[in-house]
């Protein structure tokens, strides 16, 4: 039986807990938060057996194999730090970490421990992702990709977290380097990182104000970022992130020497893009009814996935926890390697300081 515990014990917590509890062999023996009755109440909810607000008391008296930390990113370093020298192994919640620095800091403990951590950018894992993943892997580009484009577009109107975050002048978003950039974009910036075969692209950044925040004289947040991503001899790629586009876009699209993929987030499909030789106005009339046929096929996926019971919302997250520990207990490869973790972190410093220059 594979011990697990959790610390922080806020929203987050929630959807690490319930995936966890779903999973077999796996029991969570604790609960931990500096408010204690964040704790209690977690370990309520969740029949776990014991709760704590003291990180290292927590560590000592029920020595977990695996700790979920879903604390703010302003505490991963040193929580993380923790729990490796008490030789657990780390889920971090993402953000990563504050920096660089850190992520590369803290990768290295781990490997001096022979430790194994990983970090939630659960996207990376939900169905449609995973099909393009493997798409890739068998050659369907027709080499290495050659460009890449994520979009992230977030609704600041529409969700009590973003509320709260605006309301509040204190929130612990406010203080990260890249404020709510720094909370959001490791899930678009990570597809790409995925990809980039340089240890350290060149970034050039954009960064801006929508009118909605002018309109409340918000001038502390930047909720509009465009992004130009390009390895010295490799793929390029563009990132945006908005909070004015409508209806809201998470998209991927990869393209190759010779096909190309478009993964859509928010509906669960993937589309492929193939080289056609249709001459004429073949070409307006035969590659629509293609498409249209392979977005029914997408439909007909999804439902037969539902059926199953195999299509849910967080089946990305659960997969991403479910490969980590096969990972810590079999030996098997993290399911983000950490050269993948750290070129995200670097594109995210280099962002933040060209958009929150001085």
């Amino acid at each position: 039986m594979l011990k697990i515990a959790i610390i922080g014990c806020g929203k987050q917590a929630d959807a690490h807990a319930s995936q966890i509890c779903v999973l077999p062999n796996c029991k969570l023996v604790a609960a931990c938060d500096s408010e204690e009755l964040m704790a209690r109440q977690l370990a309520e909810r969740f029949n776990i057996d014991r709760h704590f607000k003291n990180v290292q008391e927590m560590l000592e008296a029920t020595r977990p194999e695996i700790v979920h930390i879903t604390t703010p990113p302003q505490s991963h370093f040193e929580i993380g730090k923790m729990c490796l020298d008490a030789g657990c192994h780390v889920f971090f919640e993402k953000p990563f970490t504050l920096n660089f620095q850190q992520a590369s800091g803290i990768i290295a403990h781990s490997v001096d421990k022979r430790l194994k951590i990983t970090v939630g950018h659960n996207n990376q894992f939900n169905h449609a992702t995973r099909r393009m993943r493997e798409l890739v892997q068998s050659g369907f580009l027709g080499g290495p990709p050659v460009h890449m484009e994520s979009v992230w577009s977030y609704d600041l109107g529409d969700k009590i977290f973003a509320k709260a975050m605006l309301s509040d002048t204190t929130h612990w978003v406010r203080r990260l380097p890249g404020r709510l950039l720094h909370n959001i974009i490791s899930h678009g910036i990570g597809k790409i990182a995925e990809f980039l075969n340089d240890d350290d692209p060149v970034v050039k950044a954009h960064g801006f104000y929508s009118p909605l925040l002018k309109s409340i004289n918000e001038t502390s947040i930047v909720d509009e970022l465009r992004v130009i991503i390009h390895a010295k001899e490799g793929p390029s790629a563009y990132f945006t992130f908005s909070s004015q586009i409508f209806p809201r876009q998470q998209y991927f699209k990869v393209f190759g020497l010779k096909n190309s993929i478009f993964v859509d987030d928010m509906h669960q499909t993937l589309i492929t893009v193939c080289r056609t030789n249709y001459k004429s106005y073949m070409n307006h009339f035969i590659p629509p009814l293609v498409y249209g046929k392979r977005y029914w096929n997408n439909s007909w996926h999804n439902i037969k996935k539902f059926i199953k019971k195999d299509f849910h919302f967080e089946a990305g997250r659960r997969i991403l926890i479910e490969s980590f520990y096969q990972s810590v207990q079999e030996g098997t490869p993290l399911p983000l390697s950490y050269k993948e973790i750290l070129i995200t972190a670097k594109i995210m410093d280099s962002i933040f300081s060209q958009i929150y220059r001085k």
